[in-house]
């Protein structure tokens, strides 16, 4: 059992799927959790279960593509707290499945908008907090695509690797301190998004989120070192980053 007691977290995308999940699973450990989302019913759902288990969490109700309102989320943590021991950048959208050149220009500017820049603007508001952490740990929610650039995928794979990208980069900024960085691949899961990436799959066959949540707590701990790694959820461990070959 991971002990998370006095620990405080961020989750984004906690409204719903891996990330609504993961906030439980924090807070069932003992964590504080700070909980962000653009669907406040969602938040509010998550806030009774965490209470009803006897865990406590801080409703964020926010768009990431409102960056000042990042940059206020950090000053407000800080204010409260003075540190951040956890961050789970989950929050992402897919955009649309078709070919690169069929996709309109605003469908590409939000997926990277919410994706990439967002969690670059999160990392920059939070990094000063969880450097403060005696064991900061870090997981930037990334996906396979990211590596196969799977057909018709474009925009969503190109996102996530710019994510992953920059989590070996902060990884490798903050390697001399306390603060780990990894990227997760959670594989398909029982979700919103994968139903509308692949509406003629029986979502029965996937892993439901709290599985993946149940794997993603113990990274969260002090007693997990990685930094740099990416974590594949269906193989339950670490893997190391090569060029290409």
């Amino acid at each position: 059992m991971t002990t998370l007691e006095g620990r405080i977290a961020l989750v984004t995308g906690a409204s719903r799927g891996i990330g609504y999940w993961t906030a439980l699973a924090l807070a069932r450990q003992g964590a504080h959790v700070i909980a962000v989302a653009r669907t406040t019913g969602g938040l509010e759902e998550l806030d009774d279960a965490i209470q009803a288990e006897g865990g406590s969490a801080t409703l964020v109700p926010m768009d990431l593509t409102d960056m000042p309102a990042i940059d206020r989320l950090g000053s407000a943590i800080n204010d409260r707290w003075g540190k951040l021991d956890i961050l789970v950048a989950n929050a992402g959208v897919l955009g649309t499945i078709s070919p690169v050149g069929h996709v309109e220009a605003k469908v590409f500017d939000k997926v990277m908008a919410v994706n990439v820049t967002a969690t670059w603007r999160l990392i920059r508001s939070v990094e000063p907090l969880m450097v403060k952490s005696d064991a900061g740990r870090a997981l930037i929610l990334s996906s396979g695509v990211a590596h196969s650039a799977r057909a018709f995928w474009g925009p969503y794979a190109a996102s996530k690797a710019a994510v992953e990208t920059l989590a070996r980069v902060w990884a490798a900024e903050t390697e001399k301190t306390q603060l780990t960085v990894n990227s997760i691949d959670p594989g398909a899961t029982r979700t919103a998004m994968r139903a509308q990436a692949m509406p003629g799959e029986n979502p029965d066959t996937l892993p439901h989120p709290s599985e993946v949540a149940a794997k993603l707590v113990p990274l969260c701990a002090p007693a997990c070192t990685q930094t740099g790694k990416l974590f594949r959820v269906a193989e339950s461990r670490f893997f190391d980053y090569r060029l290409p070959e």
